[in-house]
Parts: C-alpha cells; sequence; structure tokens
C-alpha cells in the first residue's frame, strides 16, 4: 500500500474514530499505560510485528508500563498519511 498525505477532513475522520489520538508536533502522537513492564513489552513485539509486515514503522518510546507513539510518514516530507491510520488502528486492536 503506498502511502498518501491525508487532507485536513480526512485526518480529522480518522482521529474520531482513533479514541485518545491526537496531533502533537504534527504527528499523530498518543501514550498507552499498561498493567506493567512485559505487557508493555509484548504489545509492542506484536505492534511491531505488524508495522513490519506494512513496511512502515513507528517513533516510540518505552519507560516501565508507558509507551508514548508518534506516527509520521518520512517518505512523504514527514505528513500524517493513511499508513500511519491504518498502524494507529492495529495499535488500537491489539491494547487490552
Amino acid at each position: 500500500m503506498a502511502a498518501q498525505k491525508l487532507s485536513e477532513t480526512e485526518l480529522q475522520q480518522a482521529l474520531n474514530s482513533l479514541p485518545g489520538w491526537q496531533i502533537k508536533e504534527g504527528k499523530l502522537y498518543k501514550e498507552y499505560k499498561f498493567k506493567d513492564f512485559s505487557t508493555a513489552l509484548g504489545w509492542m513485539v506484536t505492534v511491531g510485528v505488524h508495522a513490519e509486515k506494512m513496511g512502515h514503522h513507528p517513533e516510540w518510546f518505552n519507560v516501565y508500563n508507558t509507551v508514548r507513539v508518534n506516527l509520521v510518514t518520512h517518505d512523504i516530507g514527514n505528513a500524517i498519511s493513511n499508513l500511519d491510520v491504518e498502524l494507529a488502528k492495529k495499535m488500537e486492536e491489539n491494547y487490552k
């Protein structure tokens, strides 16, 4: 799937379907909390497999039970794309 930059309307529609996600510094952003480090790490591995299959990788930062995620597509000039939304949806599907 090719990356396509989202229009403002498309971006607002995507945010409406992604609870807790916001735009922060030009990127899709969310902070996830887990019960402990191993749960956070397991989620990152699961999502990482999806990201690898997509060829689209998140910027993320993990400390203990918290994972902060930024999604942006570098190949289209650091804009938010359909790939970012698709990966955010995978993250939501795998968050327990």
